[in-house]
């Protein structure tokens, strides 16, 4: 009979020793899932601001910048063009509404049409206001395009600096000003878009370059500056720049691309390419 009144209580020690074991292996189950996913969202995150990757965050194909009129200038400016002779340009040229005296370029120096408001700047230019008014509206209308776009797949990369990365496709931002002091490599196909918006100014340090890789092409590279831009010296640089205010080019400068400044543009001895 003492047996048989013992067996019920072991029962119940048994049971609770069972209990105790599951909660503790549920409990360290839960902490390494937890351990598990906060490791994940942590990695993950880094991965999406700290380094550009091929993907966008929208996944959507990104637009171009539509440059309307535009598109046929080289260099547009609306208050003029400076020059040290000699400089090299491929494609049209133009100014306004500033008199076409502010254009100091010389005939030799551009292979294709020099536009002017009016009948001041140089003798083989064309006077053609109108067509003027209409590519410098196109210009400030793609600036604001270009600033407008929201939800950047990469903000502030580099916190500013961005010497020796290689930029995937996709919608850049900054919110101060932006320095490329070494090499740096923009990889895509050649329908990838890259937008890259800057608070501030753009510096390129001398002798810099920048490469196309992957078949990207300059024409869909749009550089979207509140601040002034400056090439540095026997610098290359690839894309179309949209400048609110000036264009710096300092001596024997290169770009495949486009100069679109809402002030002044200025040349030392360049070479200036519309991409095609």
């Amino acid at each position: 009979m003492k047996i048989l009144k013992r067996i019920p209580v072991l029962a119940v020690l048994l049971v609770g020793l069972m209990t105790n074991c599951s909660n503790d292996s549920d409990s360290s189950s839960l902490s390494v899932a937890n351990s598990t996913y906060e490791t994940t969202a942590l990695n993950s995150q880094k991965s999406s601001t700290d380094q550009p990757n091929s993907g966008s965050k929208s996944g959507q194909t990104l637009d171009l910048v539509n440059l309307g009129v535009a598109a046929n200038f080289a260099i547009l400016s609306k208050t003029g063009i400076t020059d040290v002779y000699k400089s090299a340009i491929t494609g049209d040229v133009g100014a306004s509404p500033i008199t076409g005296a502010a254009i100091l370029l010389k005939c030799d120096e551009v292979t294709g049409t020099i536009f002017s408001v009016d009948a001041a700047g140089p003798a083989c230019k064309i006077t053609d206001a109108s067509r003027l008014t209409t590519a410098v509206g196109d210009m400030q209308i793609a600036y604001d395009n270009a600033a407008g776009r929201l939800n950047p797949d990469f903000l502030n990369l580099g916190a500013g600096t961005i010497g020796g990365k290689t930029l995937t496709p996709g919608l850049y931002k900054w919110t101060s000003t932006l320095n490329i002091p070494t090499d740096i490599t923009i990889s895509g196909s050649s329908t990838d878009v890259w937008i890259f918006q800057v608070a501030g100014n753009l510096n390129m340090s001398s002798a810099v370059r920048i490469t196309l890789a992957g078949g990207a092409q300059a024409k869909n590279i749009f550089w979207q500056t509140a601040g002034a831009v400056t090439l540095g010296s026997t610098s290359h640089f690839e894309g179309n720049i949209l400048s609110q205010t000036g264009i710096n080019m300092k001596t024997a400068a290169s770009i495949n691309g486009r100069m679109m400044a809402q002030t002044a543009v200025t040349l030392q001895m360049n070479t200036v390419t519309i991409p095609q």
